[in-house]
């Protein structure tokens, strides 16, 4: 059986080129290169100047899952050290607390509503909108993406100077996975008997290892903990006879969700008597531990990246980022899963580490958003932001400095009916204040103070004494609508409510033509 010493030797040890397939597609590639291309870096400011960057991104990672945010369960000491090393946000959050519309919006700077990819079965991103990484490739940076995207094509329509990637779900142990280099690729392979993302990170490894003049962006998108939580075959005893306290929230079910709309009450995501396909966490302590094992999995992949950006003596010259898809439930209001407006699902790390930039431990209260992360990946790389991106870099603030933020949010999500059966939304989050607006029939609203009841429990939509707020916010999300040019008009996923046992997996289904 494999040990956590030897998985970490496989990951971070001397790993050569061949070892991930990169001597043959190299060689592919380079045949169908047009060799009389200019260099893009001489372009722009010189190579030697401009930092490589780094940038994690968890499947579902809670802001709260790290032993520096307090966690006394986890041991995190690899992540920790980016927020220990540069700039912690305590405030980052989605604009739509789902896989796929989420990981376009990272790679947009854009809102789904305004790209169209608002939803795991809508969710192509048009040409017209590029990829983050399109534009520090033109800037000369080599590019490098691994994992999963959950993007309809899973990203293969761009030339990823690297790319060893699939769609949606994947099986830890019998992963299909498609290679490519310069935007070639080959057929995707299915990589039997290591974890998914051990594979993913030794790859990642390998690439870090290839000679290069220019800087370098990777984007690690790990898989683990998704459902089904399966673990490392060396954590599957981990955690065992450890507690794992109850939240607040927990039994609001056996009480029928007192003040809240039925809609929140008859969604699926419930642990314990909950199935949607193979996704059906049986307890709090079994959902908790399994995802606690994927976040240490997660941990100590990025500790092999730590260890080969030191071998190299690249450090000192990255930047790294981390963040995740959208945040989980962990028996919140009985739930797993994520989607709902509530704080455990919309909720994330942010955490920027930027040497000769940013100060070592730096915290941040303000409000940042995944939609600010293609802007702030450009603008530490010196490249300008295009005026169109809807979100803003947060560099700034973790500088330091002084700079207009943003007060309130607008935040939606679409994907109705079907999975776990939460009705679509939109709402409004201020520093203070959360106002949600279910907009299908019948029309049902929540409205919390989330500074005095972070549990969101009360919910004093509709109480006289709110009426004059509830209007304002209702103003708020509005002009937000309009500020972000909002004109999408919702339309049913096609998937049935409630479905039956496992045929498919939600990335397989048939999509809108």
């Amino acid at each position: 059986m494999e040990t956590r010493r030897s998985v970490l030797k496989t990951l971070a040890g001397s790993i050569g080129a061949s070892a991930c397939g990169l001597d043959s597609l190299e060689t592919f590639a380079r045949g169908l290169q047009d060799a009389s291309s200019p260099d893009q870096g001489s372009l722009h400011q010189s190579s030697s100047s401009r930092p490589n960057i780094v940038c994690f991104v968890g499947e579902g990672l809670r802001w709260d899952e790290f032993s520096s945010a307090g966690n006394k369960l986890l041991q995190t000491p690899n992540m920790d050290r980016i927020g220990r090393e540069g700039c912690t946000f305590r405030n980052g959050f989605v604009v739509n607390a789902l896989c796929l519309p989420s990981r376009a919006t990272m790679l947009t700077g854009m809102y789904s509503h305004t790209t169209g990819a608002v939803s795991n079965v809508e969710g192509k991103i048009p040409p017209r909108f590029p990829l983050v990484s399109d534009l520090l490739q033109q800037a000369g940076y080599e590019t490098a993406f691994l994992g999963k995207s959950h993007i309809v094509g899973a990203l293969m329509e761009h030339k990823w100077d690297y790319y060893f990637g699939f769609v949606g779900q994947a099986d830890y142990y019998r992963p299909r996975i498609t290679e490519g280099v310069r935007g070639q690729y080959g057929p995707a392979k299915t990589y039997a008997g290591e974890y998914v993302d051990t594979l993913l990170t030794r790859k990642a490894v390998a690439w870090l290892q290839q000679k290069r003049t220019k800087p370098f962006c990777l984007f690690l998108w790990f898989y683990a903990p998704h459902a089904p939580f399966f673990r490392p075959k060396d954590m599957v005893n981990d955690f065992n006879g450890v507690p794992i306290p109850k939240p607040p929230s927990f039994d609001e079910d056996l009480n029928g969700y007192p003040g809240k709309p039925r809609g929140v009450a008859e969604a699926d995501n419930k642990v314990g008597y909950s199935e949607v396909y193979n996704d059906d966490p049986r307890s709090l302590e079994e959902l908790v531990k399994n995802h606690y094992v994927g976040v240490e999995d997660n941990d100590r992949n990025v500790g092999a990246i730590w260890k080969e950006l030191e071998r190299q003596n690249l450090a000192g010259q990255t930047a790294v980022l981390l963040s995740s898809d959208h945040g989980f439930f962990l028996g919140e209001h009985h739930f797993y899963d994520k989607r709902l407006m509530y704080e455990p699902s919309i909720r994330v790390p942010m955490m920027l580490r930027y040497p000769g930039k940013v100060k070592p431990g730096v915290n941040s209260e303000e409000m940042v958003l995944n939609l600010d992360i293609a802007p702030t990946l450009l603008d530490i790389a010196g490249v300008p932001v295009p005026s169109d991106m809807q979100g803003k870099s947060f560099l700034p603030l973790a500088e330091g400095r002084q700079v207009p933020w943003r007060k309130d949010w607008l935040y939606e999500y679409y994907e109705y009916p079907g999975f776990e059966n939460v009705r679509p939304c939109r709402g409004v989050r201020t520093g203070e204040y959360k106002l949600i607006h279910y907009f299908t029939e019948p029309q049902e609203w929540e409205l919390y103070h989330v500074k005095s009841d972070p549990d969101e429990m009360n919910n004093l939509y509709g109480k006289p004494e709110f009426q004059q707020l509830t209007a304002q916010l209702k103003e708020r999300m509005d002009a937000l609508r309009k500020d972000t040019q909002d004109t999408y008009e919702y339309k049913p996923t096609g998937i049935p409510a409630h479905p039956g046992p496992p045929t498919t997996s939600e990335s397989d289904l048939p999509r809108p033509k």
